[in-house]
Protein backbone atom coordinates (compact mmCIF):
# COMPACT_ATOMS: atom_id res chain seq x y z
CA UNK A 1 0.00 0.00 0.00
CA UNK A 2 1.42 3.58 -0.91
CA UNK A 3 2.29 6.09 1.75
CA UNK A 4 -0.76 8.16 2.90
CA UNK A 5 -1.19 11.67 1.34
CA UNK A 6 -1.98 13.15 5.12
CA UNK A 7 -1.27 11.33 8.23
CA UNK A 8 -2.19 12.71 12.15
CA UNK A 9 -0.23 10.90 14.55
CA UNK A 10 -1.09 11.65 18.79
CA UNK A 11 -2.25 15.17 17.49
CA UNK A 12 -3.88 17.24 20.39
CA UNK A 13 -4.54 20.68 20.64
CA UNK A 14 -5.62 22.88 23.84
CA UNK A 15 -7.05 26.72 23.75
CA UNK A 16 -6.64 28.54 26.82
CA UNK A 17 -10.61 29.26 27.89
CA UNK A 18 -9.84 31.52 30.82
CA UNK A 19 -6.71 33.57 32.70
CA UNK A 20 -6.24 35.27 36.19
CA UNK A 21 -5.34 38.76 36.28
CA UNK A 22 -1.64 38.43 35.59
CA UNK A 23 -2.93 36.49 32.51
CA UNK A 24 -1.64 32.99 33.10
CA UNK A 25 -4.45 30.13 31.71
CA UNK A 26 -6.38 29.01 34.69
CA UNK A 27 -8.65 26.81 32.63
CA UNK A 28 -7.79 24.84 29.26
CA UNK A 29 -10.62 22.96 26.07
CA UNK A 30 -8.75 20.14 24.99
CA UNK A 31 -10.70 20.61 21.47
CA UNK A 32 -8.40 17.87 19.92
CA UNK A 33 -6.96 14.97 21.86
CA UNK A 34 -4.95 12.60 20.65
CA UNK A 35 -6.18 12.03 17.14
CA UNK A 36 -4.63 9.55 14.63
CA UNK A 37 -5.65 9.73 10.97
CA UNK A 38 -4.58 8.57 7.78
CA UNK A 39 -5.69 10.01 4.06
CA UNK A 40 -4.85 8.55 1.16
CA UNK A 41 -4.46 10.18 -2.27
CA UNK A 42 -7.85 10.60 -4.49
CA UNK A 43 -9.78 9.53 -1.11
CA UNK A 44 -12.44 11.05 1.07
CA UNK A 45 -12.14 10.77 4.79
CA UNK A 46 -15.34 11.79 6.78
CA UNK A 47 -14.83 13.09 9.99
CA UNK A 48 -18.78 13.32 11.81
CA UNK A 49 -20.39 13.80 15.28
CA UNK A 50 -21.39 16.74 17.62
CA UNK A 51 -20.91 20.20 17.29
CA UNK A 52 -17.83 21.02 19.54
CA UNK A 53 -15.86 17.68 19.16
CA UNK A 54 -13.10 19.23 17.34
CA UNK A 55 -13.61 18.28 14.11
CA UNK A 56 -12.87 21.56 12.08
CA UNK A 57 -10.02 21.87 14.60
CA UNK A 58 -8.82 18.97 13.09
CA UNK A 59 -9.07 20.17 9.39
CA UNK A 60 -6.98 23.48 10.26
CA UNK A 61 -4.79 21.24 12.18
CA UNK A 62 -4.47 19.52 9.03
CA UNK A 63 -3.81 22.45 7.05
CA UNK A 64 -1.38 24.07 10.16
CA UNK A 65 -3.96 26.69 10.14
CA UNK A 66 -3.05 26.50 13.77
CA UNK A 67 -0.25 24.54 15.23
CA UNK A 68 -0.74 21.09 17.51
CA UNK A 69 -0.10 21.28 20.81
CA UNK A 70 0.92 17.79 21.15
CA UNK A 71 1.35 15.78 18.11
CA UNK A 72 2.80 15.42 14.07
CA UNK A 73 1.19 16.14 11.19
CA UNK A 74 2.86 14.91 7.87
CA UNK A 75 1.95 15.81 4.51
CA UNK A 76 3.57 13.25 1.53
CA UNK A 77 6.15 12.37 4.51
CA UNK A 78 6.98 16.32 5.58
CA UNK A 79 6.42 17.10 9.09
CA UNK A 80 4.38 20.38 8.50
CA UNK A 81 5.54 21.61 11.81
CA UNK A 82 9.64 21.99 10.39
CA UNK A 83 8.36 24.08 6.88
CA UNK A 84 10.01 26.99 6.69
CA UNK A 85 8.10 30.08 4.58
CA UNK A 86 8.98 28.47 1.57
CA UNK A 87 8.01 25.21 2.27
CA UNK A 88 4.79 26.39 3.83
CA UNK A 89 4.34 28.08 0.85
CA UNK A 90 4.91 25.33 -1.41
CA UNK A 91 2.29 23.12 0.93
CA UNK A 92 -0.54 25.98 0.50
CA UNK A 93 -0.52 25.02 -3.42
CA UNK A 94 -1.20 21.45 -2.45
CA UNK A 95 -3.73 21.75 0.35
CA UNK A 96 -6.55 24.05 0.62
CA UNK A 97 -10.26 24.89 2.90
CA UNK A 98 -13.41 25.25 1.26
CA UNK A 99 -15.64 26.82 4.26
CA UNK A 100 -18.98 26.23 5.54
CA UNK A 101 -20.13 29.73 4.82
CA UNK A 102 -20.03 31.21 1.12
CA UNK A 103 -21.09 34.69 2.25
CA UNK A 104 -18.56 35.42 4.80
CA UNK A 105 -15.13 33.38 2.89
CA UNK A 106 -15.73 35.44 -0.42
CA UNK A 107 -14.27 39.05 -0.54
CA UNK A 108 -17.32 41.66 -0.80
CA UNK A 109 -14.95 44.29 -2.17
CA UNK A 110 -13.04 41.79 -5.25
CA UNK A 111 -14.97 40.70 -8.48
CA UNK A 112 -15.17 36.96 -8.73
CA UNK A 113 -12.19 37.43 -11.55
CA UNK A 114 -10.03 38.99 -8.70
CA UNK A 115 -10.64 36.25 -6.80
CA UNK A 116 -9.71 33.59 -8.85
CA UNK A 117 -6.66 34.90 -10.06
CA UNK A 118 -5.05 36.15 -7.14
CA UNK A 119 -3.76 32.22 -6.26
CA UNK A 120 -2.78 32.41 -9.58
CA UNK A 121 -0.45 35.21 -9.24
CA UNK A 122 0.51 34.12 -5.66
CA UNK A 123 1.66 30.90 -6.76
CA UNK A 124 2.75 32.08 -10.24
CA UNK A 125 0.98 29.17 -12.27
CA UNK A 126 -0.44 31.60 -14.82
CA UNK A 127 1.23 34.19 -16.60
CA UNK A 128 -0.80 37.56 -16.38
CA UNK A 129 -1.95 37.73 -19.82
CA UNK A 130 -3.48 33.71 -19.27
CA UNK A 131 -5.18 34.51 -16.36
CA UNK A 132 -8.30 35.71 -17.20
CA UNK A 133 -8.86 32.71 -19.32
CA UNK A 134 -8.22 30.41 -17.10
CA UNK A 135 -10.49 32.01 -14.70
CA UNK A 136 -13.28 31.50 -17.03
CA UNK A 137 -12.27 28.13 -17.34
CA UNK A 138 -12.45 27.66 -13.56
CA UNK A 139 -15.74 29.11 -13.37
CA UNK A 140 -16.91 26.56 -16.31
CA UNK A 141 -15.22 23.91 -14.71
CA UNK A 142 -18.12 24.36 -11.88
CA UNK A 143 -20.93 24.91 -13.80
CA UNK A 144 -20.75 28.99 -14.17
CA UNK A 145 -20.59 30.67 -16.89
CA UNK A 146 -16.98 32.44 -17.69
CA UNK A 147 -18.78 36.18 -17.73
CA UNK A 148 -19.08 36.16 -14.18
CA UNK A 149 -15.87 36.88 -13.47
CA UNK A 150 -17.14 40.20 -13.69
CA UNK A 151 -19.56 40.44 -11.18
CA UNK A 152 -19.30 41.10 -7.17
CA UNK A 153 -20.05 38.09 -4.91
CA UNK A 154 -23.61 39.84 -3.37
CA UNK A 155 -24.80 39.30 -7.02
CA UNK A 156 -25.09 35.68 -6.19
CA UNK A 157 -27.12 32.92 -4.59
CA UNK A 158 -25.77 30.61 -1.77
CA UNK A 159 -25.40 27.53 -4.22
CA UNK A 160 -23.09 29.95 -6.60
CA UNK A 161 -21.07 31.56 -4.28
CA UNK A 162 -20.22 27.58 -2.94
CA UNK A 163 -19.00 27.23 -6.13
CA UNK A 164 -16.85 30.20 -6.65
CA UNK A 165 -15.33 29.05 -3.14
CA UNK A 166 -14.77 25.53 -5.13
CA UNK A 167 -13.37 27.21 -7.89
CA UNK A 168 -11.13 29.12 -5.67
CA UNK A 169 -9.74 26.15 -3.93
CA UNK A 170 -9.01 23.98 -7.46
CA UNK A 171 -7.33 27.21 -8.88
CA UNK A 172 -4.02 26.29 -7.51
CA UNK A 173 -4.29 22.61 -8.47
CA UNK A 174 -4.28 20.90 -4.58
CA UNK A 175 -4.01 17.70 -3.64
CA UNK A 176 -5.93 17.94 -0.77
CA UNK A 177 -9.33 19.95 -0.07
CA UNK A 178 -10.78 20.02 3.58
CA UNK A 179 -14.15 20.87 3.07
CA UNK A 180 -15.36 22.64 6.44
CA UNK A 181 -19.68 21.77 6.49
CA UNK A 182 -19.38 22.65 2.60
CA UNK A 183 -23.29 22.23 2.19
CA UNK A 184 -24.36 22.77 5.56
CA UNK A 185 -25.47 26.30 4.95
CA UNK A 186 -27.11 26.00 1.36
CA UNK A 187 -30.88 24.64 0.64
CA UNK A 188 -31.44 21.11 0.42
CA UNK A 189 -32.55 21.73 -2.91
CA UNK A 190 -28.74 22.71 -3.77
CA UNK A 191 -26.49 20.02 -1.37
CA UNK A 192 -27.37 17.40 -3.91
CA UNK A 193 -25.53 19.72 -6.96
CA UNK A 194 -22.88 20.66 -4.55
CA UNK A 195 -21.82 17.47 -3.44
CA UNK A 196 -22.50 15.76 -6.97
CA UNK A 197 -19.78 18.72 -8.03
CA UNK A 198 -17.58 17.54 -5.61
CA UNK A 199 -17.59 13.92 -6.53
CA UNK A 200 -17.05 15.10 -10.27
CA UNK A 201 -14.11 17.13 -9.49
CA UNK A 202 -12.42 14.22 -7.49
CA UNK A 203 -12.96 11.91 -10.19
CA UNK A 204 -11.27 14.59 -12.63
CA UNK A 205 -8.61 16.27 -10.61
CA UNK A 206 -7.39 13.53 -8.54
CA UNK A 207 -8.41 15.05 -5.51
CA UNK A 208 -8.39 13.78 -1.68
CA UNK A 209 -11.10 15.26 0.54
CA UNK A 210 -11.34 15.71 4.50
CA UNK A 211 -15.10 15.85 4.78
CA UNK A 212 -16.38 17.74 7.77
CA UNK A 213 -19.83 17.20 8.61
CA UNK A 214 -22.51 16.47 10.81
CA UNK A 215 -25.02 15.64 8.02
CA UNK A 216 -24.66 11.58 7.89
CA UNK A 217 -26.70 10.98 5.00
CA UNK A 218 -24.93 13.37 3.20
CA UNK A 219 -21.23 11.45 4.16
CA UNK A 220 -23.00 8.21 3.18
CA UNK A 221 -23.37 9.88 -0.43
CA UNK A 222 -19.91 11.45 -0.49
CA UNK A 223 -17.02 9.29 2.20
CA UNK A 224 -15.46 6.39 1.26
CA UNK A 225 -14.20 6.03 4.85
CA UNK A 226 -15.72 7.58 8.27
CA UNK A 227 -14.36 8.55 11.14
CA UNK A 228 -16.08 9.02 14.11
CA UNK A 229 -15.40 12.01 16.85
CA UNK A 230 -16.64 12.32 20.64
CA UNK A 231 -15.07 15.11 22.70
CA UNK A 232 -11.96 15.60 20.78
CA UNK A 233 -11.09 11.50 20.00
CA UNK A 234 -11.89 9.45 17.37
CA UNK A 235 -14.52 6.62 18.94
CA UNK A 236 -14.51 4.33 15.54
CA UNK A 237 -12.84 4.30 11.91
CA UNK A 238 -14.32 2.44 9.17
CA UNK A 239 -15.40 2.17 5.30
CA UNK A 240 -18.51 4.19 4.56
CA UNK A 241 -20.68 0.80 3.73
CA UNK A 242 -19.19 -1.20 6.80
CA UNK A 243 -19.77 1.82 9.14
CA UNK A 244 -23.61 2.13 7.96
CA UNK A 245 -24.67 -1.14 7.90
CA UNK A 246 -22.69 -2.56 11.43
CA UNK A 247 -21.79 -0.10 13.88
CA UNK A 248 -19.89 -1.44 16.49
CA UNK A 249 -19.90 2.26 19.09
CA UNK A 250 -22.19 3.19 21.11
CA UNK A 251 -21.58 6.79 19.89
CA UNK A 252 -22.07 5.67 16.79
CA UNK A 253 -25.23 4.10 16.97
CA UNK A 254 -26.90 6.54 18.62
CA UNK A 255 -25.92 8.95 16.00
CA UNK A 256 -26.95 6.24 12.93
CA UNK A 257 -30.57 6.33 14.68
CA UNK A 258 -31.15 9.43 14.86
CA UNK A 259 -31.02 9.75 11.05
CA UNK A 260 -34.36 10.90 9.95
CA UNK A 261 -36.46 8.27 7.68
CA UNK A 262 -38.43 9.76 5.41
CA UNK A 263 -40.53 6.75 5.20
CA UNK A 264 -43.99 5.94 7.86
CA UNK A 265 -43.80 2.52 7.36
CA UNK A 266 -40.21 2.40 8.74
CA UNK A 267 -39.68 2.08 12.64
CA UNK A 268 -36.34 1.62 14.65
CA UNK A 269 -35.44 1.64 18.32
CA UNK A 270 -33.98 4.71 18.94
CA UNK A 271 -30.58 4.57 20.69
CA UNK A 272 -30.72 7.83 22.87
CA UNK A 273 -28.18 9.04 25.30
CA UNK A 274 -28.91 10.48 28.41
CA UNK A 275 -27.80 14.05 29.38
CA UNK A 276 -25.51 16.18 27.63
CA UNK A 277 -22.40 16.11 26.15
CA UNK A 278 -19.42 17.18 29.23
CA UNK A 279 -17.60 20.26 29.34
CA UNK A 280 -14.19 20.36 27.23
CA UNK A 281 -12.25 22.33 30.19
CA UNK A 282 -13.28 19.44 32.27
CA UNK A 283 -13.86 16.14 30.12
CA UNK A 284 -14.57 13.18 32.58
CA UNK A 285 -12.02 10.56 32.93
CA UNK A 286 -11.99 6.96 31.32
CA UNK A 287 -13.87 7.11 28.25
CA UNK A 288 -15.81 10.33 27.87
CA UNK A 289 -19.30 8.69 27.08
CA UNK A 290 -19.55 6.67 29.93
CA UNK A 291 -21.34 9.63 31.71
CA UNK A 292 -23.91 8.99 28.62
CA UNK A 293 -23.53 5.53 27.98
CA UNK A 294 -26.31 2.77 29.07
CA UNK A 295 -23.64 -0.26 28.95
CA UNK A 296 -20.73 1.73 30.90
CA UNK A 297 -18.95 0.07 33.30
CA UNK A 298 -16.29 0.68 35.78
CA UNK A 299 -13.69 0.03 33.46
CA UNK A 300 -15.01 2.68 31.17
CA UNK A 301 -14.92 5.39 33.94
CA UNK A 302 -11.43 4.40 34.61
CA UNK A 303 -9.89 3.54 31.41
CA UNK A 304 -9.25 5.02 28.59
CA UNK A 305 -10.19 2.95 25.65
CA UNK A 306 -7.62 2.89 22.86
CA UNK A 307 -8.28 2.40 19.06
CA UNK A 308 -8.44 -1.28 18.70
CA UNK A 309 -8.38 -3.53 15.80
CA UNK A 310 -11.71 -5.11 14.74
CA UNK A 311 -10.78 -5.80 11.37
CA UNK A 312 -8.09 -4.17 8.93
CA UNK A 313 -9.50 -1.12 8.31
CA UNK A 314 -11.55 -0.91 11.21
CA UNK A 315 -10.97 0.57 14.13
CA UNK A 316 -13.14 0.89 17.83
CA UNK A 317 -12.42 2.61 20.72
CA UNK A 318 -14.84 0.94 23.35
CA UNK A 319 -14.31 -1.76 26.16
CA UNK A 320 -17.43 -3.35 25.27
CA UNK A 321 -17.67 -3.53 21.80
CA UNK A 322 -17.29 -7.27 21.40
CA UNK A 323 -20.17 -7.42 23.94
CA UNK A 324 -22.61 -5.34 22.62
CA UNK A 325 -25.92 -6.44 21.42
CA UNK A 326 -26.59 -6.78 17.75
CA UNK A 327 -26.74 -2.97 16.01
CA UNK A 328 -29.39 -4.03 13.62
CA UNK A 329 -32.38 -2.80 16.17
CA UNK A 330 -31.58 1.05 16.32
CA UNK A 331 -30.96 0.94 12.24
CA UNK A 332 -34.20 1.56 10.14
CA UNK A 333 -36.24 -1.58 9.25
CA UNK A 334 -39.62 -2.26 7.72
CA UNK A 335 -42.29 -2.94 9.66
CA UNK A 336 -46.08 -2.81 9.90
CA UNK A 337 -48.06 0.06 9.58
CA UNK A 338 -49.19 2.08 12.67
CA UNK A 339 -52.89 1.85 12.89
CA UNK A 340 -53.09 5.37 13.73
CA UNK A 341 -51.08 6.78 10.73
CA UNK A 342 -53.29 4.45 8.72
CA UNK A 343 -56.92 6.36 9.86
CA UNK A 344 -55.12 9.96 9.24
CA UNK A 345 -54.05 8.58 5.60
CA UNK A 346 -57.32 7.56 5.03
CA UNK A 347 -58.67 10.41 5.92
CA UNK A 348 -57.18 12.93 3.94
CA UNK A 349 -58.04 10.53 0.90
CA UNK A 350 -61.23 10.74 1.77
CA UNK A 351 -61.54 14.67 2.12
CA UNK A 352 -59.41 15.04 -1.32
CA UNK A 353 -62.49 12.81 -2.88
CA UNK A 354 -65.27 14.47 -1.34
CA UNK A 355 -63.64 17.98 -2.57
Amino acid sequence: MSAPLLELRGVARRFVARRDVFGRATATVKAVDGVDLALRAGETLALVGESGCGKSTVGRLALRLIEPSEGVVRFEGSDLASLGERGLRGFRRHAQLIFQDPYASLNPRMTVGDMLAEPLALHDIAASGQRAARVGDLLSLVGLRPEFAQRYAHEFSGGQRQRIAIARAIAVEPKLIVCDEPVSALDVSIRAQVINLLRDLQKRLGLAYVFISHDLAVVKHIADRVAVMYLGRIVELADTETLFADPRHPYTRALLSAIPVPEPGLRRNRRILDGDVPSPIDPPPGCHLHTRCPHAVDQCRRDRPALETVTPGREVACHLWRDLPPARDSLPRESAPDPVLAKLQAAFVAAGSVA
